[in-house]
């Protein structure tokens, strides 16, 4: 999970982008920093997806294939 720090951050840079704009090295940062929100939101809708079981309307599993062998693959990993 991403620090409030840097989620903070973040929002600075973009507030500041809108009102006078950012030096190369707070564009940099800014780069990083959204980068690194990114690939944090991916990681946990990932975690989040794994969890997931598909039912129909008889009570079947129905859950995709793809999920159900990603879930044997990384059981530990929810």
């Amino acid at each position: 999970m991403l620090s409030n720090e840097k989620l903070q951050r973040i929002n600075e840079l973009a507030a500041k982008s809108k009102k006078e704009g950012l030096s190369l090295k707070e564009q940099k940062e800014q780069k990083d920093l959204r980068e690194a929100y990114l690939k944090n939101v991916r990681k946990s809708l990932k975690n989040q997806l794994k969890s997931v079981k598909v039912v129909d309307k008889e009570g079947n599993d129905v859950t995709p294939a793809k999920l159900k062998e990603e879930k044997e693959r990384n059981p530990f990993q929810h």
